[in-house]
């Protein structure tokens, strides 16, 4: 993962920048490519809220997992009223950095709100994350963990 966003800074919901080497590793990554304009994002992103919620702050230890937010909005004050309003606490790729439009060709983003979580190397585990949390809940991080080859004793 750290592959895909090297060089490059993250920023946190409050408006920290990031080195995403040291927020991601060891960690399975969800990229969410949504916006605020679309109304299935606005629908969905309360439930990955809450999935990533429960995930982090109500699992011990805390899951290996991170969200980052590649934004589909007109404005970067769209895209900060969208992660104040309806965001759980995960990172995002800058409103003005070009390369999520590199992302979004590299993993087949033809539509949204959209769901891809990735192992440590950017390489897909699943692209249909959304449809899975909505069916699975939490049960489908601990395929995603499996699949992810992530070296860490977590149990839930």
């Amino acid at each position: 993962m750290v592959d895909v966003f090297s060089g490059r800074l993250l920023v946190s919901k409050d408006g920290r920048s990031v080195d995403p080497e040291e927020a991601l590793q060891n960690k399975v990554v969800g990229l969410y490519f949504s916006a605020a304009w679309c109304s299935p994002c606005r629908d969905f992103t309360p439930v990955l809220c809450d999935f990533y919620t429960e995930l982090l702050e109500e699992s011990q230890p805390p899951a290996p997992f991170e969200i980052v937010f590649i934004s589909s909005d007109h404005s970067a004050e769209e895209m900060l009223d969208y992660m104040h309003s309806m965001h759980g606490d995960w990172l995002a790729l800058p409103f003005h950095d070009p390369y999520k439009h590199d992302l979004k060709k590299k993993y087949n983003i033809t539509a949204i709100p959209k769901l891809v979580i990735v192992k440590q190397t950017g390489e897909v585990i699943t692209d249909k994350g959304r449809k899975q949390i909505r069916d699975k809940g939490l049960s489908c991080f601990r395929n995603w963990l499996e699949s992810a080859d992530i070296f860490q004793n977590f149990s839930s």
